[in-house]
């Protein structure tokens, strides 16, 4: 081991010696499309489990197929685990007539979490007839469920303005939801930056920051480009010349990941939401070395 990546590893240490002991995570999967991903989801869950998640979300999509894998796998999960199980749900694509029937089998199902979005608007579908405001409102009228929102460091590509998109998240909370988690984002000061934005706003519940560990850049590339989040200089600097190195690849982002985690805790946060992508390895590596071990 050469003497630089030795003082890179000991400088590391020490940031991690640096964290609080009460970190507080919650992972976020997707449901399986074929029977070799659902056992890569089982066995993703069954791994991140022992950290005693503070919850376990599963995405939810416009399509009745995929809502009904959702479903599935909450009640599943729950079930199984005795983890809180936190589906999402949209309002894009549904009555409120459904939205009021899925809700009731959740609740009969003992599912008391939601994360409650507007979803994709499909190629020309129009003004939605209901958003994410609208959808908290109708779930806490249902039952006194415990509802996560989302909301965007970078601002929600088709908001207006910076101001419209915070006023936007507002109004979810004012509805009644208890947390909001965020877009994913690597330019740590965007996040900083919303959140002294929300407390000036009235904004009163937990931006809980959503981190997406990276070992696949051009696939997280992708994933910005779409959501409209930059991706910082360095960040494509540190991942250059490694598309056929992928121990290397996941190393430096469980590196870059470790980094945000620490200043974020510096700033006084104590929740962190992993975007998993139905792996568990990275983000069970970091929540170890961040001191989140199994009780």
């Amino acid at each position: 081991m050469g003497y630089t990546h030795a003082s890179h590893i000991d400088a590391l240490n020490q940031n991690i010696a640096e964290l609080s002991d009460n970190i507080k995570v919650s992972f976020e999967f997707f449901p399986p499309s074929n029977e070799q991903m659902q056992t890569t989801l089982w066995n993703s869950v069954h791994r991140l489990k022992v950290l005693e998640p503070t919850f376990i979300s599963v995405t939810y999509g416009a399509n009745s197929g995929e809502r009904d894998r959702t479903h599935s796998i909450i009640k599943d999960i729950q079930a199984e685990t005795g983890l809180v199980a936190a589906p999402h749900l949209t309002c894009i694509d549904a009555s409120r007539t459904e939205l009021e029937q899925i809700s009731d089998d959740y609740w009969s199902n003992g599912i008391r979490s939601i994360v409650a979005l507007r979803g994709d608007i499909p190629p020309h579908g129009g003004k939605p007839d209901m958003y994410a405001s609208d959808l908290v409102e109708l779930l806490k009228a249902r039952h006194d469920f415990d509802i996560s929102v989302a909301a965007f460091p970078e601002v929600h590509p088709e908001a207006k303005s910076a101001q419209a998109d915070l006023l936007n998240l507002k109004r979810k909370v004012d509805a009644g939801a208890s947390r909001a988690i965020t877009q994913f984002f690597f330019d740590v000061e965007s996040y900083l930056r919303f959140r002294d934005r929300c407390v000036a706003t009235g904004i009163d519940v937990e931006i809980i920051p959503g981190i997406l560990p990276v070992s696949n850049f051009r696939q997280a590339a992708r994933f910005a480009k779409q959501n409209a989040v930059k991706i910082p200089g360095w960040m494509a600097q540190q991942f250059d010349g490694l598309d056929d190195d992928p121990v290397t690849r996941q190393l430096v982002g469980a590196s870059q990941a470790i980094d945000m985690v620490r200043t974020l805790s510096r700033e006084g946060v104590k929740d962190f939401h992993f975007y998993t992508l139905n792996r568990a390895e990275m983000t069970y590596a970091l929540c170890h070395t961040l001191g989140v071990r199994p009780k």
